[in-house]
């Protein structure tokens, strides 16, 4: 049976709860860079342009400027593991600030995702929408050009996307897509699926909230447009459940050797996946999830013996 979370947590307590569990299964995983060979890089294609992206990048929340060196920290770390994509949200607090320091000499190696809303709803102090949120979010991100950006949660989609049209055919940004963290808005984006030439769609995917799979994915990858799966793990709830539970030792067969990593192949080994956008706030925990774009892939039967392993409540 699929289960869908029971609450929508932000991201900022899935990182500061359920992330913190992981600490120790993080911290016994090998280093990426640590002597011995490194194993390849995964990488996905964009359909609308062929340009690949590593399958692990970073996803963020609504940091605050006190938090500036380990956020800091954790960017460049990503860069230096082979992290390239990072997803942000003019909504997030002070995170686009952070960011925007952090590319400091790597912004020409990375791949910046933002969004905006036409309401500025979420937006600190309320009501900065549209073109003004798109002009501080280039301030802020410190560059002339965003490498994607979304309409966050669908907000004003037939407003928005004709005004991004323009600012891409002008060069100011180079994808455009639209959001979602919800299932309860998983038709709507359907819709706009299949009404507008998108180069992205991002939505909630994970072993344990597979509603994606049945409908969307396919109808993306149907379409030519690529997929950022956020909450791979659940809002924090499906890494909650994993840490209570023994990783099976056929894992290490896709070069696994933690549930973090175990959670995030599932996800980009959907053919229709380009890359998960997991958060984290701490270099152990993002060095396990990029461990996670290295080596083998789950084939088709490799994924259905891990839903269900994961189905069963094995271990």
């Amino acid at each position: 049976m699929l289960r869908a979370p029971a609450c929508h947590l932000s991201r900022r307590d899935a990182l500061r709860g359920a992330l913190a569990l992981s600490a120790s299964a993080c911290l016994s995983t090998p280093l990426l860079g640590a002597p011995g060979p490194a194993l390849p890089l995964i990488t996905k294609a964009i359909p609308s342009s062929g340009e690949k992206l590593p399958a692990i990048g970073l996803g963020t929340d609504k940091f605050e400027l006190d938090e500036r060196e380990p956020i800091i920290t954790e960017i460049q770390r990503m860069e230096q593991l082979g992290g390239k994509v990072i997803d942000t949200a003019a909504a997030y607090g002070d995170s686009e600030t952070l960011i925007g320091e952090a590319l400091d000499g790597i912004r020409d190696r990375m791949f910046i995702a933002t969004k905006l809303t036409v309401s500025g709803r979420g937006f600190r102090g309320g009501g900065v929408g549209g073109q003004a949120s798109f002009e501080r979010s280039l301030m802020r991100l410190r560059t002339t050009k965003i490498d994607l950006l979304q309409v966050h949660n669908l907000d004003g989609v037939d407003d928005l996307l004709p005004q991004m049209q323009h600012w891409k055919q002008d060069g100011k940004i180079r994808y455009l897509g639209i959001t979602t963290s919800r299932v309860s808005q998983h038709e709507e984006m359907i819709g706009y699926l299949r009404k507008y030439p998108l180069d992205f769609v991002q939505v909630d995917y994970s072993l344990d909230n597979r509603e994606a799979a049945k409908t969307l994915l396919p109808l993306a990858q149907e379409r030519h447009v690529a997929v950022l799966a956020n909450v791979p793990f659940g809002f924090g709830s499906t890494l909650r459940q994993a840490q209570s539970r023994r990783l099976p030792a056929w894992a290490a067969d896709i070069d696994v050797t933690s549930w973090g990593q175990f959670l995030l192949k599932y996800v980009i080994s959907h053919p229709a996946v380009t890359c998960a956008i997991p958060g984290s706030t701490q270099v152990a925990h993002l060095t396990d999830n990029q461990g996670a774009a290295r080596g083998r892939l789950p084939d088709e039967a490799m994924r259905r013996r891990m839903e269900q392993y994961w189905d069963s409540g094995a271990g």
